[in-house]
């Protein structure tokens, strides 16, 4: 009778031309060292990607998740002076987080801190489309233009808030003084808590604007041009080659530029600090100007409370890129 093949057996070509069988579920001899020499020259290049993640690590626990754990717990403890140099604040819970929305500066520096943040946003990003559709156009000293709006981006905060205050001084100012010119009489920008937050805005949209005008042109740069050749064929003018065409196509950019802003707005506290240091009677204080007069501006120094007013305004940002991350899929074009 003649050999039968059982089908548990399985049949590979030795380099000699041979046969070896190997029974189900096994590897031929030669399959098993390649497994394992591929496994050990993966070796180096998972030490390789090791090595590039570890400083990136290094640095968000260093520089983001200790201050961040940090700060979490200064706001949970009773801190003193004495407490916070040589350690031994006793733990507070809520305490802190109670007192600061039991306080009457709660409620104002809460709704100056979205007024300022919406207003600036919307400014900020009204003008900077404006202007890079303009400057989309090339036209002759285009780029020096560009330049020229880069520079209150590129000053350093200190000094653009400083020159502002002189701006809108009232017995000095250069407003107050065109202002006189047109037979308007002065307006008391910076002391008055009717005037205080609207020039710490116009303020923080002058800064702000050239940030969106580069994100936004440089977005601008990438809608091929074809498509505006094409929309111009079919009649479209320019308001409809802007709905359909320029609009559908940098929403993704709007996005990250809206975003990036409302963190950085949240923020915000040299402008405010500078120019009017959050009043007159706290007309101008938005949660960054508080939390630093809680921590710092005062003889009794009340680190806790700064800190959970802090907290408040992170979780305000959280809150922020959560919906960014939940809508993005929305903004990006069908």
């Amino acid at each position: 009778m003649g050999h039968t093949r059982q089908p548990s057996e399985r049949l590979t070509r030795a380099p000699s031309g041979g046969v070896n069988a190997a029974p189900d579920g096994a590897d031929p001899p030669a399959e098993r060292s390649a497994w394992h020499g591929n496994r050990r020259r993966a070796g180096p290049a998972q030490w390789a990607a090791v090595g590039f993640v570890a400083p990136v690590a290094l640095y968000m626990l260093a520089f983001y998740a200790y201050p961040l754990y940090q700060n979490l717990d200064l706001s949970f403890r009773d801190y003193t002076v004495y407490s916070f140099v040589h350690g031994g604040a006793p733990f507070a819970g809520l305490a802190n987080y109670r007192s600061v929305i039991d306080d009457p500066v709660f409620q104002p520096a809460l709704e100056h801190t979205l007024v300022f943040t919406a207003l600036s946003l919307f400014f900020q990003f009204t003008i900077g489309l404006a202007l890079a559709v303009f400057f989309a156009q090339n036209f002759r000293l285009s780029g020096l233009l560009r330049a020229l709006f880069l520079v209150p981006w590129l000053l350093p905060l200190i000094v653009s808030a400083s020159v502002w205050s002189w701006m809108l001084d009232t017995n000095y100012g250069i407003v107050n003084a065109m202002l006189h010119a047109v037979g308007i009489g002065p307006v008391d920008w910076l002391t008055s808590p009717s005037w205080s937050l609207a020039s710490v805005i116009i303020a923080n949209v002058w800064i702000g604007v050239p940030f969106n005008l580069v994100l936004l042109y440089s977005g601008l740069q990438a809608i091929p041009q074809d498509l505006y050749e094409a929309a111009s064929l079919d009649g479209a003018g320019p308001w409809q080659r802007f709905r359909r065409v320029t609009w559908p196509l940098l929403r993704p950019v709007s996005a990250i530029t809206l975003m990036l802003g409302l963190v950085y707005t949240l923020k915000v506290f040299d402008i405010i600090w500078i120019m009017t240091r959050g009043g007159p009677a706290n007309s101008s204080a938005t949660f960054t100007t508080w939390s630093y007069q809680l921590g710092f501006g005062n003889l009794l120094p009340q680190f806790g409370l700064g800190a959970a007013v802090g907290n408040l305004l992170v979780v305000m940002a959280l809150i922020a890129g959560l919906v960014y991350i939940r809508t993005r899929r929305r903004l990006l074009p069908s």
